[in-house]
């Protein structure tokens, strides 16, 4: 078959798995989005509440009715599912009737919660956006569900265009795009919240500095267009991209020119629109009055605004990344399969050092983002998800470099990238 039929093939697949949890996928956030995306098709507040607060209860009975199911003791007993849907639908309107009744009209998003902590999301217009198509076409659930199989579907396919880029045969390109859909990115990609679009826009900027340090045209533009995308859908993000992709092209300038080489065109471009994005984040969320690093952090101690905020917040924050980071090792090293992982993606990453280290940089924002938010109870490591994108990436590198050390492939030659998704 054509290299394009088994790339359509993975995605088919992943989406045909993914029928088995369509709802039940939300966290409290994915509330957010929705509303956002139901304002801006043009639903009233109440309307996109009753929406959202529908699909948000109902999928939370869901569970709690597949939970029971399998409970050692109450898998007998009535289903809970009604009860629980009921109990949702008053604590939502409860909490949004009273924000209403109080003048909260203002925004795209349904008042959840304080304005304060809203301001973060009404920040976020890129991931609500996306929505609308899909769940004006489809409602809440179904589009929800298919906005999640089509951003998780396409950071795979970028994956393996990422790898025919770089000149790695099918065969491992095709095992490039199957790690995304099977390790933690895929599960996290499928959640209703930003993560998706996050990593597939990240895998857009890596698959630009690939084609950049090819001489292809194309990849100024796709890494300028992924990292403005970037600033709609979370602005951190293209702030950390930015101002890692310009550290990964000063540390290539300074150790070609150790080896007597130019720095290269190549790496001035991808470093520059780095800093260039790094710069314009900071000071295009400034004018645009986006929650700064300092109301995270307020955010974080205070219980998303719940309690006071702290007079002095910074040594309270390095206390609790420390705890926060011994932890997480400690349950790394009890389940080692992510440090694994991350070791051979780093090794397959440095048997390609250039594009290696701008690999690196945008996986290295995984950890930025989580360092950001030190809490070690939010679900299933999604804060530090970008960080898989470095064995998604590099175990494929370096099983060609292990495979070419024992058999000899075949060269992947100029013409056969150009017609590898024909």
């Amino acid at each position: 078959m054509r290299p394009r039929t088994w790339v359509l093939l993975l995605a088919a697949l992943f989406a045909a798995l993914q029928l088995a949890n369509v709802s039940g996928r939300d966290t409290p956030d994915s509330r957010n989005y929705l509303s956002y995306a139901l304002g801006l098709r043009g639903d009233s507040k109440r309307e996109a509440a009753l929406t959202t607060i529908e699909h948000y209860c109902a999928g939370k009975a869901a569970i709690a009715h597949r939970d029971q199911t399998v409970h050692v003791v109450r898998f007998h007993r009535p289903d809970p599912a009604p009860a629980v849907l009921a109990g949702c639908r008053a604590k939502e309107w409860r909490e949004v009737e009273k924000r209403l009744a109080a003048g909260r009209t203002a925004g795209h998003t349904v008042p959840f919660a304080s304005e304060r902590f809203m301001r973060i999301f009404e920040a976020r217009p890129g991931y609500p956006v996306f929505l609308v198509p899909f769940v004006t076409v489809l409602g809440a659930t179904w589009g929800l569900w298919a906005a999640g199989v089509t951003v998780a579907a396409g950071g795979g396919v970028l994956v393996f265009l990422i790898l025919r880029t770089l000149s790695v045969p099918l065969p491992l390109a095709l095992t490039g795009q199957a790690l995304y859909y099977v390790l933690p990115c895929g599960a996290i990609a499928m959640r209703p919240m930003t993560e998706g679009l996050l990593m597939a826009l990240t895998l857009a900027a890596v698959w630009g500095c690939a084609l950049v340090l090819q001489g292809r045209r194309a990849g100024p533009a796709l890494i300028a267009g992924a990292l403005a995308a970037l600033f709609t859908v979370k602005h951190s993000q293209a702030l950390f991209l930015g101002v890692c992709l310009a550290g990964a092209g000063a540390l290539v300038a300074v150790a070609r020119r150790r080896e007597g080489r130019a720095p290269g065109r190549d790496v001035a471009v991808i470093a520059g629109l780095g800093l260039g994005a790094a710069v314009g984040t900071l000071a295009l969320a400034k004018l645009l009055g986006h929650p700064s690093a300092s109301e995270s952090v307020q955010d974080l101690l205070a219980d998303h605004f719940t309690r006071p905020d702290r007079a002095d917040p910074w040594p309270e924050f390095l206390q609790l990344s420390r705890n926060f980071w011994l932890e997480w090792l400690r349950r790394q090293l009890w389940e080692p399969l992510f440090l694994a992982a991350l070791g051979a993606g780093l090794w397959g990453a440095l048997r390609r050092p250039t594009f290696g280290a701008f690999l690196i940089a945008a996986a290295a924002t995984g950890v930025l983002t989580q360092a950001g938010h030190p809490d070690i109870h939010i679900w299933g490591g999604r804060l530090i998800a970008l960080a898989w994108l470095l064995p998604v990436v590099g175990v494929p590198l370096l099983l060609e470099h292990l495979l070419r050390a024992q058999v000899s492939l075949p060269a992947q030659g100029h013409s056969d990238r150009a017609h590898s998704l024909r």
